[in-house]
C-alpha cells in the first residue's frame, strides 16, 4: 500500500511540474520549461494585416518566437481579447480609433509601434470621378465614428466639402461641414465591413471603404476607387498592447520585425501602394 501510495504522488508531482513549466511566463508570451519565451499571440484582421504578420513569421522564429496569428472580422473583439489578456498584442486599428476606444472603454492600451497606412478610397459604380456626383448625391459611409474625421478630411482634401476651421479633423463630424456646394448626403448606417457589399450592388451614388475590407473583397483601391487618401494619413495602423507590455522582448521583436525592410518591401510588393508601409 505505502509503494501504491508513493507511486501516485510521485504521479502527481510530475504532472504538477510539467502544469508549472507550461504556464505562461511573466512576458505575456507561453513558454517552455527552460523559461525561452515560445510564442506571441496576436489579433489581427484578415488583410492586410494577418498576411504581413504570416509573412513575419519566419523572421520571428529566427528570433526565438513562435507567432500565433487569431484572425477576425470586427473591430469590437480584438480589444476586448487583448484586454482581457487573451491576446498579446492585436493589429488591425489606427491611433485615432485606438484613442476613441480607450476613452469610451477605459481600455489601458499603448501602440507598441506604427506599421502602416491603409488609405481610404471613393469607390462608384456610377461615376468615374468626385467631378460627376450630382447636385444632392448620397455617399454611404462607416458607422464607425472614429472614421468620420477621416473621412471627412479626405472629402475636404479633395475639394468636395469645407470643414470648421478650427475642428480638430481627426474628430470632425457632419455637422462640422460649413461648404456642401453639391448638398452631398451621408448615409453612416452601415458596418465598415458590409461596405464592399454595398458597392458591388451599386447603393448611394458612391462609397467609402477603407482599403483592408476592400482588398479582402477583391477590390483594388489603387485601380477601382475613384479618389484616394494621400500616403501621408494620420490614420497609421499600430501595434497595439495592454500598456506596460511595449517594452516586453516579444512584443519588441514583433515590432522590429514588421518595420524591418524585408516586411516593408514585401508590403510594397503586394499591394502596390494599397498599403504604405511607415518608414523610420
Amino acid at each position: 500500500m505505502k509503494k501504491f501510495l508513493t507511486g501516485i504522488l510521485l504521479a502527481v508531482l510530475v504532472l504538477a511540474l510539467a502544469a508549472c513549466g507550461s504556464k505562461d511566463d511573466k512576458d505575456g508570451n507561453a513558454s517552455g520549461s527552460d523559461g525561452e519565451v515560445k510564442v506571441i499571440k496576436v489579433g489581427a484582421s484578415n488583410v492586410p494585416h494577418a498576411e504581413i504578420l504570416e509573412k513575419a513569421k519566419p523572421l520571428l522564429k529566427e528570433k526565438g518566437y513562435d507567432l500565433q496569428i487569431e484572425p477576425y472580422q470586427d473591430y469590437v473583439l480584438p480589444n476586448q481579447d487583448l484586454e482581457s489578456g487573451d491576446l498579446d498584442a492585436n493589429y488591425f486599428q489606427h491611433i485615432p480609433y485606438m484613442e476613441t476606444q480607450i476613452a469610451d472603454h477605459g481600455y489601458d492600451f499603448t501602440n507598441a509601434g506604427s506599421i502602416h497606412i491603409e488609405p481610404i478610397g471613393v469607390y462608384s459604380k456610377k461615376y468615374k470621378s468626385l467631378d460627376e456626383l450630382p447636385d444632392g448625391a448620397t455617399i454611404l459611409i462607416s458607422n464607425s465614428v472614429a472614421d468620420h474625421g477621416r473621412v471627412l478630411a479626405m472629402l475636404e482634401a479633395e475639394g468636395l466639402i469645407k470643414l470648421k476651421d478650427d475642428v480638430d479633423k481627426t474628430k470632425a463630424e457632419v455637422k462640422d461641414i460649413v461648404d456642401n456646394p453639391k448638398n452631398i448626403k451621408f448615409d453612416a448606417n452601415y458596418e465598415a465591413a458590409l461596405l464592399p457589399q454595398m458597392y458591388e450592388s451599386e447603393e448611394g451614388d458612391a462609397v467609402l471603404i477603407n482599403s483592408n475590407y476592400a482588398i479582402d473583397a477583391g477590390i483594388n483601391p489603387m485601380e477601382d476607387s475613384i479618389a484616394l487618401e494621400e500616403s501621408d494619413s494620420p490614420y497609421v495602423n499600430i501595434i497595439a498592447v495592454n500598456t506596460g507590455d511595449e517594452d516586453k522582448p516579444g512584443i519588441k521583436a514583433l515590432v522590429e520585425v514588421l518595420t524591418s525592410k524585408e516586411i516593408q518591401d514585401f508590403i510594397l510588393e503586394e499591394w502596390k501602394g494599397s498599403v504604405v508601409p511607415v518608414t523610420k
